[in-house]
């Protein structure tokens, strides 16, 4: 497929009915795992390509993101979408520069999300972050992307429902096709968000609170469903219990569960296709 035809495919899994799982490669290798396993659809992480660097969540550079993503992309034939974060600047002139070359590189979709960087002052006002999803929206009217706006309140202390949802509803209003606010841990507050806005909204899972399922953030009105960086954390985490389990008590039984060599080559030789 060529990349209208990845846009197209990547559209047509917000319009259909139910929810769809949108899981988060963290490097080529993993995004042909995840491709093989036969997800529609990929979405870059930051914080995975940050761990991957040895750094902390929000430190990758833009050049960083992108050449990642390209990575993803050429990985396997599915759509992607990458986490581009704020836009790697403040301004709204910045995400729109952002999206220009995440075109260019190969990426379907992409979101750009409200949160600053600065501890001090977190979130963007509500003019700004408008403002930068409109210059977003405007890079890439007309051509094969989908924009996804994240409201970051319940990510940085500020549980603040009605200010997420007004943001939400300003962003849809500004041009992003999907909205998304990472940090909700109560099904009764993602069905109110998703209720009061009119595009499909992301969630995603893996973070703290209850672990819905599917069927459960599907009845609440949820179209997709990303996995953040937790698939890498996961990784992460039992590379760190098996080596522990190495030096306390010198066994290797970890190695019962991993793919076989060979099982990993196949995967690697070629494209994943779906």
């Amino acid at each position: 497929m060529d990349q209208a035809e990845k846009a197209a495919r990547f559209r047509a899994l917000h319009a259909a009915p139910g929810a769809f799982v949108l899981p988060n490669p963290w490097d080529a290798g993993s995004a042909r795992i995840l491709a093989a396993q036969g997800f529609a659809a990929l979405a870059t992480t930051s914080a995975g390509l940050a761990f991957t660097l040895g750094q902390r969540d929000g430190t990758a550079t833009r050049a960083e993101t992108l050449a990642n993503a390209a990575a993803i992309v050429a990985a396997t034939s599915l759509p992607v979408s990458a986490d581009l974060e704020n836009g790697f600047g403040h301004a709204p002139e910045d995400c729109g520069a952002t999206l220009r070359d995440a075109i260019a590189v190969g990426l379907v979709g992409g979101s750009i999300e409200d949160a600053s960087g600065d501890s001090a002052h977190p979130i963007y006002d509500f003019a700004h972050a408008v403002e930068r999803i409109a210059a977003a929206a405007d890079a890439v009217r007309g051509q094969p992307f989908v924009l996804t706006a994240r409201a970051e309140n319940f990510l940085h202390g500020r549980a603040d429902l009605d200010d997420t949802i007004r943001r939400l509803q300003a962003f849809s209003a500004a041009g992003a096709d999907v909205l998304y606010a990472p940090g909700l841990t109560r099904l009764e507050d993602i069905r109110t968000l998703c209720a009061a806005v009119d595009k499909p909204v992301n969630v995603v899972m893996g973070l703290a609170g209850h672990p819905f399922t599917v069927a459960e953030l599907a009845e609440a009105g949820v179209k997709r469903i990303s996995l953040g960086g937790s698939l890498a954390r996961a990784m992460l985490g039992f590379v760190a219990r098996t080596a522990q389990d190495i030096l306390t008590h010198g066994h290797f039984a970890y190695a019962r569960g991993a793919m076989s060599g060979a099982e990993v080559e196949a995967l690697m030789a070629e494209p994943s296709r779906p």
